[in-house]
């Protein structure tokens, strides 16, 4: 009998604390309730913010990315207030100084622990805020070269011209030179030639600057360059120099036009592209063997 008596007022117990829990719950539903709206009109600002603010800031003359920080911060600052106002409706004894005090302190174990994903995120900030590239750019980083198509808070999107898509952390363009390759229009591109000891060198120069001048992805607003570069191994060195496109597309489409007008007007002229030329210099005399067949042809 003591053990039924004791499981009875077990099960009393428990039925009693979920009907108070239930009762409980029951009172708070519309605090729920307020916190639910609160949260579903949070949603709707943000998505009007995301939706509507980047067309009200195209009259805005600034770079695309300033415009797309001012958008995600607004966004990101609508959420927190409105997780805030959520959280003082679900738990009337919450104060915003309380709910500001937690986060702080929380704020600073999650930042030590995920540490790199913070560096990532702010030095994303800073990129779209102050460095000089946009979605459509080509830029180079330590041997990474690539189309800029978006640049998020923690990560930058860059197409390789092979098609490959590379995800870079935006610390790592933070804290890395980076070559903003179509920063301009046009680059300038140089090729080296050669042409044999024995060539007129003053007659060539001219007749590569014509040359060059006449290729149709050579920019005639930019100076072409021929110069008499060093004395190489087999000929005179000589470097060609022009503008054209920036994209590294243009660029190798342009070396190559150049490459071949070149070839074809030295072949023309009948200047020679000279191959590495070795003399070979013996110390002492090397005599020379003769076959059987020789002496008796002999």
């Amino acid at each position: 009998m003591n053990d039924i008596d004791g499981v009875d007022e077990v099960t009393e117990i428990a039925g009693a604390a979920v009907w108070e829990l239930l009762r409980d719950l029951v009172a708070h539903l519309p605090h729920i309730a307020g916190a639910l709206i609160v949260l579903v009109v949070t949603w709707t600002l943000a998505w009007a913010v995301e939706r509507y603010l980047p067309r009200l800031l195209r009259r805005w003359h600034q770079r695309e990315s300033l415009k797309e920080l001012l958008t995600r911060l607004i966004s990101i600052a609508t959420w927190v207030l409105g997780a805030l106002l959520a959280a003082v409706i679900l738990f009337p004894g919450v104060t915003p100084t309380k709910v500001l005090g937690g986060l702080g302190i929380a704020s600073l174990a999650v930042g030590l622990a995920f540490k790199d994903i913070f560096e990532n995120f702010f030095a994303g900030i800073l990129l779209l805020l102050r460095f000089p590239f946009e979605n459509g750019d080509f830029i180079e980083c330590q041997g990474i070269v690539g189309r800029v198509e978006r640049v998020l808070f923690r990560m930058t999107y860059l197409r390789r011209p092979s098609g490959e898509l590379v995800v870079v952390p935006n610390a790592f363009l933070f804290k890395n030179p980076v070559e903003v390759l179509t920063e301009k229009p046009t680059r300038r591109v140089s090729v080296m030639t050669g042409v044999s000891y024995d060539t007129a060198v003053h007659d060539v120069l001219p007749l590569l600057e014509k040359t060059v001048s006449s290729c149709t992805s050579v920019h005639d607003d930019q100076p072409v360059e021929i110069l008499a570069n060093a004395y190489g191994s087999s000929s005179i060195d000589i470097e060609i120099s022009w503008w054209t496109e920036s994209t590294p597309l243009d660029v190798r489409h342009s070396r190559s036009e150049v490459i071949v007008a070149t070839k074809r007007a030295l072949d023309d002229a009948g200047i020679e592209i000279p191959f590495p030329y070795r003399t070979l210099t013996f110390k002492d005399p090397v005599p020379l063997a003769t076959s059987d067949e020789d002496t008796t042809s002999t």
